[in-house]
């Protein structure tokens, strides 16, 4: 999400037309949750970007994608904890990959079938597909 939106990345200009195939497309997709609160933390830190987003922009940029009919808000369900001690241990996770850990459970539990990421560290988890923005 964050290269789709800051043009500072270089692979802006195809994550943002991947952002824009999903969005404007018939299959539903989905955000975590937790991948959102993780977009409005990075365009919003003025470490990270040289210009960083207001906290009003990010919120206007994570709305209009949520409003495609077929976006979803993935959120981690009652069997949460089932799917994270799962992935974390497939994953031999500890410290922050945890976070990926989390990621993938949200994932598993809401069915979705392929994570779209240029973060090379979900290849530990060999049993849940990911694809790079092409």
């Amino acid at each position: 999400m964050a290269y789709a939106h800051c043009s500072q990345f270089a692979k802006h200009d195809a994550a943002a037309a991947t952002i824009r195939k999903l969005a404007e497309g018939k299959q539903s997709w989905g955000l975590p949750t937790v991948c959102i609160r993780e977009f409005l933390r990075i365009v919003t830190h003025a470490k990270v970007l040289t210009s960083p987003f207001t906290i009003g922009d990010a919120i206007d940029a994570v709305t209009a994608l949520l409003a495609s009919p077929t976006a979803e808000i993935l959120l981690p369900g009652d069997q949460h904890w089932l799917y994270l001690a799962e992935a974390a241990e497939e994953a031999d996770t500890r410290g922050n990959l945890i976070f990926d850990a989390a990621i993938v459970a949200i994932c598993r539990e809401n069915g979705v079938t392929e994570l779209v990421t240029e973060d090379r560290d979900f290849d530990r988890f060999k049993r849940f597909p990911t694809s790079r923005i092409r």
